[in-house]
């Protein structure tokens, strides 16, 4: 896990490269604070710079930008691969190792070998892992950029005042000379949507997020001409989805769970590979219950393990994680947050995340890893067992919609206007609403759109920004039932631009690798071809995952409703924050071009009064405003 940093100078030679690249690379040092190193170009002028967090081969041999043996190759990696002992293997079987043998056992120079080899398309369909990576082929003058296939990596990039500028966060391109900063007020839109910015946009105009499963190179006629390639996929979660309609699942349910066991089990035992002490974290739900098992199964010593507990008990799962932890004889280690210890890191977020982001669990993420980097420097998570496992209790309540849809043929906007008068009683206020917001879903086209109308933040109010705001503009196919498709959805946008943002920028912030055995493409491709029951039956989600887990912890000690890894930030506005929320909202402007005041403050008055809860939209409000104010 580290950062990295470059740009390419068209036009040449550029005096100040290095101290550029420099600069780029201090502002990633918290991603890599036990290395760093620069490759320079001087006469085409392009820079890779590179910091590192030591996992594997902490000896100078892993030291970054790494050149290939034939000196043909220089590359920026950031993240793992998992399976390079297997690819090393490969390599010497068909004479492709390095004639003068391997210099050290870092998985990057396993993966710049293949792709001197095999090529780059190649290389990347073989690797299993997490990565992003800038790689620059000396024999034809190019750069190569890209991602791993479900985006637990990110990387920018883009043109700016003619340089081409790439790195692992904005704040690296944000202090190059070149760097414009201009806001996509497009994009602010969709941030206020979903209070994440969907790739390939970023929050910058000609700045973006590059797509998961995609890489492209920048030739030297795109430098010449100062434009992007086209992108060029190795996987596409669609063509993984739809390949499983047309290939299922043929065994039985236990079937399934023999081989999904096998299948977690061998991402597990690669994923806790490192030359550093490696945890896990556990909530104590079923994703990361799952894998801190069949971590401690593997080994006879102890898996550590971290918990962050709530100060509001109906948000606390750290006596549930504590329970699952003494029956798995882990070193369980854990701390309750105060009140005073998280709004204490709401002043430090815009430093941390650096463009608008507004998943409030990003605070107690944060101090988890923070309490884990005090003692390993790898963690393992749960991530991505709601989205591929349909855990989430939204998918339950689509089926029952989209099952009634039909019903959406009744004269309901007759029947609200004629209700109108009784929304001055605030019980029939809230039955209304939630009725008309019903209705709307029955409205949808299909499942996709019912799942971005759902999830749609301001659904049912005025948007606070005026006259932008674009759709997201990926599109995945609708599968034969509405749980599974959206959940195909939010592998594909809100896992990779919420979740793993999340995990990555408040791990990456501590100094801390996380890695997620769930999302192993192998997994992924396997529970595409799983019939719709084995995941989601009865209201249920995760019923295959379940099955492995209760042969090792006791059915009753996990079967609980899912709680939300948040922490009471609704109250905290109106109590703790409400000084900070009013003074972020009397330095807006009444005439700004973009952002509406009036709705701001009224959303704020109704949160305040306890007419209406919006604590989502609030709190994606304030974070964009600490956003602007940065």
């Amino acid at each position: 896990m580290c950062g990295l940093a470059g740009f390419i100078y068209p036009d040449g030679n550029c005096d100040e490269t290095q101290s550029r690249v420099e600069v780029m690379l201090d502002t990633l040092r918290h991603r890599g604070p036990d290395d760093h190193g620069i490759w320079v170009d001087d006469q085409l002028g392009v820079a890779i710079g590179h910091c590192r967090l030591s996992i594997l081969d902490l000896s100078h041999n892993g030291h970054q930008p790494m050149k290939s043996r034939s000196g043909n190759f220089v590359i920026g990696f950031n993240g793992e691969i998992y399976n390079h002992l297997e690819l090393r293997e490969k390599l010497e079987r068909n004479n492709q190792a390095p004639s003068a043998g391997w210099l050290g056992h870092s998985d990057t120079e396993t993966f710049l070998a293949c792709l001197e080899s095999w090529g780059v398309k190649k290389t990347l369909q073989s690797s299993v892992g997490m990565f992003a990576f800038a790689l620059w082929d000396k024999t034809q003058n190019s750069l190569t950029i890209a991602r791993d296939r479900i985006g637990e990596k990110p990387i920018y990039y883009g043109w700016q005042k003619g340089t081409f500028l790439f790195g692992s966060e904005l704040k690296s391109l944000r202090v190059h000379p070149a760097f414009e900063g201009r806001i996509d007020w497009d994009a602010a839109g969709m941030f206020f949507r979903h209070n994440y910015i969907p790739a390939p946009s970023s929050i910058y105009c000609e700045i973006f997020k590059l797509v998961p499963g995609t890489f492209f190179q920048l030739t030297q006629n795109d430098i010449k001409h100062r434009t992007l390639p086209p992108l060029i996929p190795y996987w596409s979660l669609d063509t993984v989805a739809e390949d499983g309609l047309l290939n299922p699942f043929s065994g039985t349910l236990n079937d399934a769970v023999d081989e999904l066991e096998k299948l977690v089990r061998q991402s597990v035992l690669l994923q806790s590979v490192a030359d550093v002490p490696v945890g896990a974290f556990l909530s104590g739900g079923v994703d990361s219950s799952t894998v801190v098992a069949l971590m401690q199964a593997a080994t006879t010593s102890r898996v550590t393990t971290f918990t962050i507990g709530m100060p509001d008990h109906t948000m606390d799962e750290s006596s549930y994680a504590a329970e699952v932890a003494r029956y798995l004889h882990t070193n369980h280690v854990e701390h309750v947050v105060s009140s005073d210890e998280a709004i204490d890191i709401i002043t430090k977020l815009p430093n941390i995340w650096d463009e608008p982001f507004a998943d409030s669990s990003q605070i107690p993420t944060y101090l988890v890893s923070q309490l884990a980097k005090k003692e390993v420097t790898v963690a393992l998570s749960g991530d991505g067992g709601d989205e591929l496992f349909l855990g989430y209790p939204q998918y339950a309540f689509y089926d029952k919609i989209w099952d009634f849809r039909f019903l959406e043929k009744m004269p309901w906007d007759i029947a609200f206007n004629i209700l109108k008068p009784l929304e001055k009683y605030r019980k029939f206020e809230i039955l209304l609403r939630r009725s008309r917001s019903i209705v709307n879903a029955w409205r949808q086209p299909n499942v996709p759109a019912l799942n971005k109308y759902w999830m749609d933040k301001y659904r049912q109010d005025r948007m606070p920004i005026l006259g932008v705001g674009k759709p997201a503009t990926l599109e995945f196919p609708v599968l034969p039932d509405a749980a599974t498709t959206a959940g195909l959805w939010d592998v594909g946008t809100y896992l990779p631009d919420d979740i793993l943002v999340k995990v990555d920028i408040a791990a990456m912030a501590n100094s801390l690798e996380t890695r997620a055995p769930l999302l192993d493409h192998r997994i992924v491709e396997f529970v595409y071809c799983l019939p719709p029951e084995f995941k989601f039956s009865g209201g249920v989600g995760k019923k295959v995952l379940r099955e492995i887990l209760y042969r090792y912890v006791p059915e009753g000690m996990v079967n609980r409703p899912k709680m939300s890894f948040s922490i009471p930030l609704g109250e905290w506005l109106k109590n703790e924050l409400r000084a900070w929320v009013e003074h972020m909202l009397n330095q807006l402007p009444e005439d700004h071009t973009y952002l509406d005041k009036s709705v701001i403050l009224q959303l704020w008055t109704e949160h305040l009064t306890g007419r209406r809860v919006h604590t989502d939209q609030l709190w994606g409000i304030l974070c964009f405003l600490e956003f602007m104010n940065h």
